[in-house]
């Protein structure tokens, strides 16, 4: 079964971490999408170094945490719509 979004599942884990006190956590499975929001969050000094895993899978990614973060996660609207609406 495929994830409907990785980035809302990266962002969902780090949140989670952060608040239970974590130095690091592991991100499977990554993607160009969240690679790059983590390097504009690291920029911004939320979060620390990170480093990523080929596994000839997903791949995965360890993200060190420096306790920056307050809170994260995706915006996913949903709307209830019509065929006609289309």
């Amino acid at each position: 079964m495929t994830r409907m979004s990785v980035l809302a599942t990266a962002l969902r884990t780090l949140a989670g971490a952060e608040r239970a006190g974590k130095r690091q956590v592991l991100l499977r499975p990554s993607s160009k999408v969240v690679v790059k929001f983590l390097q504009v969050m690291q920029k911004h000094g939320y979060i620390g170094e990170f480093e990523l895993i080929d596994d000839h899978r997903a791949g995965k990614i360890v993200v060190n945490l420096n306790g920056r973060l307050n809170k994260c996660g995706a915006i996913c609207p949903r709307f209830d719509c019509d065929i006609e609406s289309f």
